[in-house]
């Protein structure tokens, strides 16, 4: 499974019988901000729908979909199913909706929410997902210098050295197959 994410908001839009649908794909870390955003952007709107996916520290996957008062499982399911099926993880998809005066039904409306967020997902520039972790990691210093090139070669970044009597101890972050082979 090839896991894809993205670093950068992503719009999408659908109109079905003047019901507007409004996409939203955004990263997981600002997915409360932009729901809250959202709510004060369009105070008239009917619902904002949401869904989410994102990668737990265990590697187990979180994911939820919400209907926001739309009949249940008619908007936030579709909608993740769509997150789902484009394989993407730490990132959300909220869909505001005007409704534009005809009820779609159950289908209708999944239908409709599923598009938006296939929209956005299509508007959205998609990078392969790596897992970013932290380590530690120590050199005399004899080797010091050796370590921080190889570092630097495999593009890690360098949150903290601390400097003891044997050497030096560096707290290294990124992604996870090149801390690996550090």
């Amino acid at each position: 499974m090839a896991l894809k994410t993205i670093t950068r908001e992503y719009e999408g839009f659908l109109e079905d019988r003047k019901s507007r649908f409004l996409a939203h794909l955004v990263p997981f870390n600002q997915f409360d901000q932009r729901l809250d955003d959202l709510r004060k952007e369009h105070k008239k709107a009917n619902h904002i729908v949401t869904a989410h996916r994102r990668l737990l520290d265990d590697d187990r996957i979180e994911e939820s979909g919400k209907d926001d008062g739309e009949p249940a499982g008619t908007s936030g399911m579709p909608t993740l199913r769509v997150l789902q099926g484009a394989e993407l993880i730490n990132c959300a998809v909220l869909i505001v909706r005007y409704f534009g005066g005809t009820k779609l039904g159950g289908g209708g409306l999944a239908r409709a929410y599923s598009g938006a967020a296939k929209d956005a997902i299509h508007n959205a520039e998609l990078i392969p997902f790596q897992k970013i972790l932290t380590r530690t990691v120590s050199a005399d210093f004899a080797s010091s210098s050796e370590l921080e090139r190889q570092i630097e070669s495999l593009d890690l970044s360098v949150l903290a050295r601390n400097y003891t009597e044997d050497g030096v101890t560096l707290t290294v972050e990124g992604p996870e197959e090149a801390l690996s082979t550090l």
